[in-house]
């Protein structure tokens, strides 16, 4: 593929916002983000007219896509129409996301991804397990019935899987998975994540010191924040070093709580977006079944027949523009759907500098999404 330079946007590296600087691409990587002026004459240049081009967002928590949940996906070309309906709106590196099942759907969800893996299915970087290790009393829209505490067999099999695949994160409840299983699996290289869970903050913490480093949708399926009983979400917003994926949709979070967690967690990376979509995103279907159950959409949500939230009806895009919108810098925000997420799963993804892959985004002026590159080719072309 011919080098060539996106011009005419400003920039957004993964950090910081540049002005008057373009990003050169050849063979689907990123070569130089340059200003304007330094530009060998000869290079072709793609001007953007506006906007803002961006790394590709990365999302951690992905339960389908394109009409399939990660559940139904059977070998790469599932896992690629998943991961082709998250790109489509910007996401071009994905976790799918395996909501609580049963042992032989968590064996054959990690295969299926090994599977995609190994087929080079662009933008699968791993897989996140959601349970189904977590507290019956927070299950959300998780089936009750898959809801158990780990085994020794279960540690093994994740273990093994945090050996094997490139990025393996796992959502547990304390309740549900001891001190020394938390330890084990974030010493075997599992992305630990605390989640589904009405322990105390003293649990928390010692969660923390034990290995786990990030927490699931920070307010959601937990405890509330109280003044004297603080819980999971106050210890999250309390520890350094502790990141938290957060679903800015104004449903999930009153905008007024992300913005105290954006107060509260002001390092940079410290809260991380993610979308937890479901089957229906990329689709213009209005329902899909879920273990049985009905989920439908319902004015920018996704819930259940008893009101019940069950994932969400939200791109990464609109999640920036809900962290704007509660006071986060654009840089800030945008770090929050790029750099930060693939800071927490390890990921080569998030940032333009030479030798990242190019994938790209061009938003406007109202971070709302324009067009989407995937190794420097436009999605559509």
């Amino acid at each position: 593929m011919a080098p060539r330079a996106f011009t005419g946007a400003r920039v957004f590296d993964g950090e910081r916002i540049l002005g008057g600087h373009a990003v050169c691409v050849e063979a689907g990587r990123v070569v130089a983000v340059e200003p304007e002026a330094t530009l060998a004459p000869g290079v072709p240049r793609e001007r953007l007219g506006g906007g803002l081009l961006a790394p590709g967002f990365v999302d951690l928590q992905v339960n389908g896509g394109g009409g399939l949940m990660l559940s139904e996906a059977d070998g790469p070309a599932d896992l690629a129409r998943i991961a082709e309906a998250h790109a489509r709106r910007g996401a071009t590196t994905i976790l799918p996301t395996l909501i609580s099942d049963t042992e032989a759907a968590t064996e054959a969800a990690i295969a299926a991804v090994a599977e995609a893996g190994a087929a080079g299915v662009p933008g699968i970087a791993g897989l996140h397990l959601e349970g189904p290790h977590l507290d019956p009393a927070k299950a959300g829209a998780h089936d009750p019935a898959h809801l158990r505490p780990m085994t020794g067999a279960d540690l093994d099999r994740l273990a093994t899987a945090a050996g094997t695949l490139p990025c393996l994160m796992v959502t547990l409840a304390p309740e549900a998975a001891g001190m020394a299983q938390i330890r084990a699996l974030a010493e075997a290289g599992a992305v630990v994540a605390l989640g589904h869970t009405g322990c105390d903050a003293g649990t928390a913490e010692r969660a923390f010191s034990a290995g786990a480093r990030v927490v699931t949708h920070l307010f959601n399926a937990m405890a509330p924040m109280g003044h004297r009983a603080p819980g999971l979400a106050g210890a999250a917003l309390a520890a350094g070093g502790v990141d938290a994926g957060i679903i800015a949709d104004g449903h999930h979070v009153n905008p007024r709580m992300l913005g105290v967690a954006l107060r509260a967690k002001a390092g940079p990376g410290a809260l991380f977006l993610v979308s937890d979509a479901m089957a229906l995103a990329g689709t213009e279907a209005e329902s899909f079944a879920l273990g049985g159950r009905t989920v439908r959409r319902d004015g920018g949500r996704l819930t259940l027949d008893d009101g019940t939230l069950a994932g969400a009806d939200l791109d990464l895009a609109r999640a920036v523009r809900g962290m704007i919108a509660a006071g986060a810098a654009p840089e800030t925000a945008l770090a929050m759907a790029t750099s930060a997420p693939a800071r927490v799963a390890g990921l080569e993804a998030g940032r333009l500098a030479p030798g990242a892959k190019a994938d790209l985004v061009h938003l406007d002026d109202a971070f709302a999404l324009r067009r989407v590159w995937r190794g420097g080719v436009a999605l559509g072309d």
